[in-house]
């Protein structure tokens, strides 16, 4: 577990070397930090396992490390899954109300935003898929942990995210398989939204109307 804890570090201090401005924890979908959250799969019976507070030791040890490796001026981001979507016969397993009290616990441990998604950590998981089938898990998290939340999952219309955001049921849009059908689906959603934006310059001659080329990126802070 310390050699684990020792390669997030390690893995932080690449990321910052090669120049990236955000670096995201992944604690979903049934890797490792959601194996010690979920009590469907975390079956120990020493100061790692049992209780919720045992159970969220690790991933909160991990988290804490990172944030110390990762400069306080860049954000930090940890991913979840708000639910395992698991059938009440396999027993306790994880849910909104313990991603809540998770999520205020990252707050104070200077995270920056949970990325809310769900799922992943049991075969039996019943998942009610379906237009953006996630965004009320970010939408309570928000509101009841205090914490920045993303909401991700098919979420595939430029209304549909602004609705998301304006609504205040999550501060981020993420997407994800709509972006590999679309990688141009943010300028499309700006020209829908009539919102105007930036384009690469190599792509400049195809836009429509007034639009300016796209500057360099600047760290934040630096």
């Amino acid at each position: 577990m310390d050699k684990i804890i020792a390669d997030f570090v390690a893995a932080t201090h690449r990321a910052l070397a090669a120049g990236f401005d955000l670096v995201e924890i992944h604690a979903a979908h049934g890797y490792l930090l959601h194996e010690f959250l979920s009590p469907l799969s975390n079956q120990r019976t020493d100061q790692y396992g049992g209780s919720f507070e045992n159970r969220a030791r690790f991933p909160l040890e991990v988290v804490k490390a990172v944030r110390a490796t990762w400069p306080q001026h860049l954000p930090l981001f940890v991913r979840i899954s708000a639910t395992d979507w698991a059938p009440e016969s396999l027993g306790a397993s994880w849910d909104l109300s313990q991603s809540v009290a998770f999520s205020k616990l990252l707050k104070r441990a200077n995270v920056d935003l949970v990325d809310v998604s769900t799922g992943g950590n049991h075969p039996a998981q019943q998942i009610p898929v379906g237009s953006g089938y996630q965004v009320h898990h970010s939408d309570a998290i928000r509101r009841e942990a205090g914490i920045p939340t993303a909401a991700v999952g098919m979420i595939t219309e430029p209304a549909q995210a602004d609705q998301i955001i304006r609504t205040s049921q999550a501060d981020l849009i993420l997407l994800a398989r709509e972006l590999l059908r679309n990688p141009y689906w943010p300028l499309h959603a700006a020209a829908v939204l009539h919102q105007s934006t930036t384009w690469p310059v190599q792509y400049l001659r195809s836009a429509r109307g007034k639009t300016e080329p796209r500057q360099p990126v600047t760290t934040p802070g630096a």
